[in-house]
Order: C-alpha cells, then sequence, then structure tokens
C-alpha cells in the first residue's frame, strides 16, 4: 500500500489511544468504546497491509 495509508492507519491507532484514555480519566464510556474502537480498527488494517505486503514479494 502507499505511505499514506499507512500513515493514516498509525494515526488512526494514536488517536483511538487517546480518545480512550481521556475516556477512563473523565469516566466516559462512549469515549472509551470510540478509542478501543479506532484502536482495534487501524491494528487490523496495519496487519492487513504487513500481509499484503508479505505476499508481493
Amino acid at each position: 500500500m502507499s505511505a499514506g495509508n499507512t500513515y493514516r492507519n498509525k494515526v488512526q491507532v494514536l488517536k483511538g489511544r487517546i480518545t480512550e484514555r481521556i475516556g477512563r480519566s473523565t469516566r466516559n464510556r462512549r469515549l472509551q468504546r470510540e478509542g478501543r474502537v479506532d484502536r482495534t480498527s487501524g491494528g487490523l488494517k496495519q496487519s492487513g497491509d504487513k500481509a499484503r505486503r508479505a505476499f508481493r514479494r
């Protein structure tokens, strides 16, 4: 994949971590859940990109 997609996925993971921590500190379950979803989906996208790159070679 392109470098743009790689950075976009990493930013999504980072955004998820930040959102989840804000949710924890404010005891806001909705923010915690949104952060967890962002973090997980970004991580899955990164894993998919790594698998694609591995099979291209």
